[in-house]
Formats: structure tokens, sequence, C-alpha cells
């Protein structure tokens, strides 16, 4: 698959913040996969186990200090507009801005 396929498949980019539709957390993506890169035995113990062959997203969880990594198909975009309590935020984002990230800080 080319990058571009990959990226027309990606409904959500660096510093979107997302609500997790089975477990109500937010978050802002930090990073992306085209298809799911975790282990055959992390895949097993996930309670859910959505298709591997689609975006997988690694999410800083607003409110606590841990990461989490999700299949597209169990997000959809945050519609509070609200920034994200996360310890790593400040080393990955530089400004919040219109509801999402940015890496840079913008003025």
């Amino acid at each position: 698959m080319g990058e571009e396929e990959v990226t027309r498949k990606m409904r959500f980019g660096i510093g979107m913040v997302v609500h997790h539709l089975h477990y109500d957390y937010r978050g802002v993506i930090m990073g992306a996969d085209a298809t799911c890169q975790a282990d055959e035995a992390w895949y097993q113990k996930n309670r859910s186990q959505p298709d591997r062959d689609q975006p997988w997203y690694h999410v800083l969880v607003d409110g606590a200090d841990h990461t989490t990594y999700v299949a597209q198909e169990n997000l959809e975009q945050d519609p509070t507009g609200a920034p994200v309590v996360h310890p790593l935020l400040n080393r990955i984002f530089g400004t919040f801005l219109g509801g999402r990230y940015h890496r840079e800080h913008l003025n």
C-alpha cells in the first residue's frame, strides 16, 4: 500500500483530539500506523480485537499518564474542543489552537 493510499484511509491526524467510542475517554493523537503493528500476543489480549487492517493510532489519554493504541473504527473526533491534560503533552506538542495540537509553537 502506497503512502498516499494510507493517508487517504486515515481519518485522524497527529494533534487531533479524539473520543473513544467504547471506553468513553478523550485523548490526542501522537502517532499513527497504516495497520496494527502490535504483536499477536498483545492483539489477542485486546478486548475488542478490531480488524488489524485499518489505521491504528497512538493516543495520549486525557487526565491520565498512559497512552493507548486504538483502531480507527473505535474513534471519533472529539466534539468538545477542550484541551487534553497529559504529562507528555508539552514534550510532543507546542500549541493548542482551534481544537487541535500543533508540534510547533504558533504565535
